[in-house]
Protein backbone atom coordinates (compact mmCIF):
# COMPACT_ATOMS: atom_id res chain seq x y z
CA UNK A 1 0.00 0.00 0.00
CA UNK A 2 1.25 3.18 -0.89
CA UNK A 3 0.34 6.99 0.82
CA UNK A 4 0.65 8.12 -2.71
CA UNK A 5 2.16 5.92 -5.63
CA UNK A 6 3.63 8.97 -8.07
CA UNK A 7 6.28 9.47 -4.51
CA UNK A 8 7.33 6.11 -4.43
CA UNK A 9 10.77 4.82 -5.70
CA UNK A 10 10.63 2.88 -9.12
CA UNK A 11 11.93 -0.53 -8.71
CA UNK A 12 13.18 -3.33 -11.20
CA UNK A 13 11.07 -4.18 -13.95
CA UNK A 14 7.54 -3.03 -12.31
CA UNK A 15 6.51 -1.73 -15.52
CA UNK A 16 7.03 -4.79 -17.03
CA UNK A 17 5.86 -7.39 -14.34
CA UNK A 18 2.56 -4.57 -13.91
CA UNK A 19 1.14 -5.14 -17.52
CA UNK A 20 1.46 -9.10 -17.41
CA UNK A 21 0.25 -9.32 -14.56
CA UNK A 22 -2.62 -7.00 -15.68
CA UNK A 23 -3.13 -9.65 -18.83
CA UNK A 24 -2.77 -12.59 -17.14
CA UNK A 25 -5.76 -11.00 -14.40
CA UNK A 26 -7.44 -10.62 -17.54
CA UNK A 27 -7.58 -13.88 -19.30
CA UNK A 28 -8.31 -15.06 -15.47
CA UNK A 29 -11.44 -12.96 -15.51
CA UNK A 30 -12.28 -14.06 -18.98
CA UNK A 31 -12.30 -17.87 -17.45
CA UNK A 32 -14.57 -16.63 -14.83
CA UNK A 33 -16.73 -14.81 -16.96
CA UNK A 34 -17.15 -18.52 -18.94
CA UNK A 35 -17.37 -20.45 -15.75
CA UNK A 36 -20.16 -17.90 -14.53
CA UNK A 37 -22.01 -17.77 -18.06
CA UNK A 38 -21.05 -22.10 -18.60
CA UNK A 39 -19.20 -23.20 -21.45
CA UNK A 40 -22.38 -23.82 -23.82
CA UNK A 41 -22.43 -20.00 -23.64
CA UNK A 42 -19.28 -20.05 -25.85
CA UNK A 43 -20.98 -22.03 -28.77
CA UNK A 44 -23.70 -18.82 -28.88
CA UNK A 45 -21.98 -16.07 -26.84
CA UNK A 46 -24.52 -13.35 -26.13
CA UNK A 47 -23.11 -9.75 -25.86
CA UNK A 48 -24.70 -9.20 -22.30
CA UNK A 49 -23.28 -11.31 -20.25
CA UNK A 50 -19.58 -10.44 -21.42
CA UNK A 51 -20.79 -6.40 -21.15
CA UNK A 52 -22.02 -6.43 -17.90
CA UNK A 53 -18.95 -9.03 -16.66
CA UNK A 54 -16.57 -6.20 -18.29
CA UNK A 55 -18.04 -3.40 -16.79
CA UNK A 56 -18.29 -5.32 -13.27
CA UNK A 57 -14.59 -5.82 -13.18
CA UNK A 58 -13.94 -1.92 -12.85
CA UNK A 59 -15.29 -2.59 -8.86
CA UNK A 60 -11.24 -4.01 -8.62
CA UNK A 61 -9.59 -1.24 -8.77
CA UNK A 62 -12.12 1.26 -8.09
CA UNK A 63 -11.74 -0.61 -4.39
CA UNK A 64 -8.82 -2.13 -4.30
CA UNK A 65 -6.18 -1.29 -6.91
CA UNK A 66 -6.92 2.72 -6.53
CA UNK A 67 -6.92 2.90 -2.57
CA UNK A 68 -4.10 0.75 -2.10
CA UNK A 69 -2.52 3.00 -4.84
CA UNK A 70 -3.20 6.29 -2.27
CA UNK A 71 -5.28 7.66 -5.06
CA UNK A 72 -8.70 6.92 -2.94
CA UNK A 73 -11.50 4.80 -3.28
CA UNK A 74 -12.41 5.21 -6.85
CA UNK A 75 -9.73 7.87 -7.69
CA UNK A 76 -11.41 10.16 -5.22
CA UNK A 77 -7.93 11.54 -4.01
CA UNK A 78 -6.88 12.34 -7.89
CA UNK A 79 -6.90 16.13 -9.15
CA UNK A 80 -10.01 14.88 -11.06
CA UNK A 81 -11.73 12.17 -10.10
CA UNK A 82 -14.41 12.37 -12.74
CA UNK A 83 -12.34 11.75 -15.31
CA UNK A 84 -10.07 8.97 -13.54
CA UNK A 85 -13.60 7.02 -13.30
CA UNK A 86 -15.03 7.49 -16.58
CA UNK A 87 -11.35 6.48 -17.59
CA UNK A 88 -11.77 3.36 -16.10
CA UNK A 89 -15.50 2.63 -16.80
CA UNK A 90 -14.55 2.88 -20.92
CA UNK A 91 -11.55 0.93 -20.53
CA UNK A 92 -13.54 -1.95 -18.36
CA UNK A 93 -16.47 -1.36 -20.96
CA UNK A 94 -13.85 -2.21 -23.80
CA UNK A 95 -12.66 -4.85 -21.69
CA UNK A 96 -16.51 -6.60 -21.51
CA UNK A 97 -16.69 -5.92 -25.56
CA UNK A 98 -13.63 -7.80 -26.32
CA UNK A 99 -14.61 -10.70 -24.06
CA UNK A 100 -17.70 -10.77 -26.22
CA UNK A 101 -15.60 -10.38 -29.22
CA UNK A 102 -13.21 -13.59 -28.17
CA UNK A 103 -16.48 -15.27 -27.38
CA UNK A 104 -17.44 -14.96 -30.93
CA UNK A 105 -14.29 -16.32 -32.12
CA UNK A 106 -13.91 -19.07 -29.64
CA UNK A 107 -17.88 -20.58 -31.03
CA UNK A 108 -16.12 -21.03 -34.49
CA UNK A 109 -14.23 -23.66 -32.88
CA UNK A 110 -16.09 -24.98 -29.99
CA UNK A 111 -18.34 -28.01 -30.95
CA UNK A 112 -22.32 -27.31 -30.11
CA UNK A 113 -23.84 -29.74 -28.21
CA UNK A 114 -26.55 -31.94 -29.22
Amino acid sequence: MHANIANSTQKSFECAVGWIAHYVIGVIYGLVLVALASVDWLTRPTFLPALLFGVGTVLIPFLVMQPSFGLGIAASRTPNPTQARLRSLMAHTAFGVGLYVCAVGVSYVVPVHA
